[in-house]
């Protein structure tokens, strides 16, 4: 069900509507606190009194308030999900209650198809795609622990209304990017996470199990195919993508956890459809063959979960 809300007005100063704080929304929202942002805190389930973001010894704290129904959340210049793709549905409310034009969404999801997810809920709504790098784990609500992994933490799109959002990041710490080729970026992510995740969370091993020669074959073997479906949607990639992101997965410390081995060691519902799933429904669209991916999905889809869902990861 879509709602269609009433226009709200501009906050005294900017503010950040967080939903989901976990991990990933947690580092964000502290960012953008660091960059003198307020943080409204859409209905977690444990309210928090303040936010701590860990990085090696040093502990940032960030003030919050909370938003316990919709009619609490007011004024606010930017809406973040962070919830995983498959819980979008869960916070429809909140998504529905930024349904305005102009409004921006910006979407920290894992995997492919953000917009179409988002415009089901707020399709008047302008929706931002994110792509983070980062590591975090969230040890207790309202704190997490951030590791960087990479060069860059979060990438957003070169275009005019996101300035603000991707300059306040890198105000408060975050290593931004802009890119005008966003499609490229998602997908030489993809290339990383359509392997990794998928190979941690069954095998039931950290990324140092990608040093294993028979599965560095299977995980470059996984990749080509996503390269293929990329490249027929768009993406300027090459083969040479795929050996970077081979080389950048057995770079990490080989005990970093995916979120969906994370996930699986939990007992949660496993964050599939977003990346294997819609890799495999784009590469129908585009009548090619990819085995691997299909294999991958049918036993990611066999894993039952043993418990409810909850929230870190190695994005």
């Amino acid at each position: 069900m879509i709602t269609h809300t009433a226009p709200r007005p501009a906050p005294a100063r900017p503010t950040v509507a967080l939903i989901g704080a976990g991990a990933v929304g947690l580092v964000m929202a502290g960012a953008l606190a660091r960059a003198g942002w307020g943080i409204r805190v859409c209905g977690a389930r444990a309210p928090f009194a303040r936010l701590d973001v860990t990085e090696g010894a040093d502990t940032t704290v960030c003030a919050v308030t909370h938003a316990h129904t919709v009619a609490d959340v007011g004024a606010c210049t930017l809406a973040i999900v962070a919830v995983k793709a498959h819980q979008t549905a869960d916070v429809a409310g909140w998504i529905g209650a930024f349904n305005q034009p102009g409004v921006r969404i910006l979407v920290a999801q894992n995997g492919l198809e953000h917009r179409a997810r988002i415009a089901a809920y707020a399709p008047e709504a302008s929706t931002v795609p994110a792509v983070v790098y980062f590591n975090a784990e969230r040890l207790a609500p309202g704190h997490t622990v951030l590791r960087r992994i990479g060069a860059a933490d979060i990438c957003l799109p070169a275009q005019a209304d996101v300035q603000d959002v991707a300059q306040a990041l890198q105000q408060g710490g975050l290593r931004t990017q802009t890119t005008a080729d966003m499609t490229t970026i998602v997908w030489t992510k993809l290339l990383a996470n359509s392997a990794a995740n998928p190979l941690t969370a069954l095998s039931g091993r950290t990324t140092g199990v990608l040093h294993d020669p028979a599965l560095a074959a299977s995980a470059r073997q996984i990749m080509v195919e996503v390269l293929r479906v990329g490249q027929a949607e768009g993406a300027a990639l090459t083969e040479q993508h795929v050996d970077e992101s081979l080389a950048w997965l057995q770079s990490v410390p080989p005990e970093s956890m995916t979120s969906m081995l994370q996930d699986r060691q939990a007992g949660r519902i496993l964050e599939y459809d977003a990346i294997t799933g819609a890799i495999v429904r784009a590469a129908e669209r585009h009548g090619l063959d990819v085995p691997l991916n299909r294999l991958l999905l049918g036993l990611l889809r066999a894993i039952r979960p043993t418990q409810g869902v909850g929230h870190s990861g190695h994005r």
